[in-house]
Formats: structure tokens, C-alpha cells, sequence
């Protein structure tokens, strides 16, 4: 289940997010220090991508080293990510 979550889901809409993130940025030219705040926040959340599909290559050779409650909070992570993202777009603090 999380290999399809994971490369049918995850993968898919972490590319086109950047592509089009990248298109838009390119074709208005958007600019302030909120960007780049939220491009080291989009970083972030890639770097946590890359780290789930390591989670994942462990998981198909059975390596699970976390317990549930280690991914209980990793999956809130992403969250706390993606608002603090929201807030910067909203509100433009600096």
C-alpha cells in the first residue's frame, strides 16, 4: 500500500508541483524574501520525500528500525510544512 501511495501518489504531485511552481516563478518573476522562505520550505519537503523513499526501501527488506509513534509524528511533519507554506503566501511578511 505504501509503495502505491508513495509512487502513484506522492511522486506524481511532488513533480508536477515543482514544474509548475517553477513555471510560475519564471513567468511572473515573483519575488521578496517570503519566496525565499517558502522555497526553503518547498526544499524541505522535498529533502522529507526523499527520506519516506528511503523509508520505503527499508520496509521492502523489512528494516523497520521507528515505531509507530516515531511515524505517527513524521506524518504530521509535512503538515506543519505545507501551513507554515500557506502563511507565507497569504501574508507576505517580509
Amino acid at each position: 500500500m505504501e509503495r502505491k501511495l508513495f509512487f502513484g501518489i506522492m511522486t506524481p504531485g511532488a513533480v508536477l508541483t515543482i514544474l509548475f511552481g517553477t513555471w510560475l516563478w519564471l513567468g511572473y518573476g515573483f519575488g521578496g524574501g517570503w519566496l525565499m522562505a517558502k522555497l526553503a520550505l518547498v526544499t524541505i519537503l522535498i529533502v522529507y520525500h526523499l527520506y519516506c523513499g528511503m523509508l520505503l526501501r527499508d520496509f521492502k527488506h523489512d528494516r523497520s528500525r521507528h515505531g509507530h509513534v516515531f511515524y505517527r509524528w513524521l506524518n504530521e511533519f509535512p503538515v506543519l510544512v505545507l501551513i507554515a507554506a500557506v502563511l507565507l503566501v497569504v501574508l507576505k511578511p517580509f
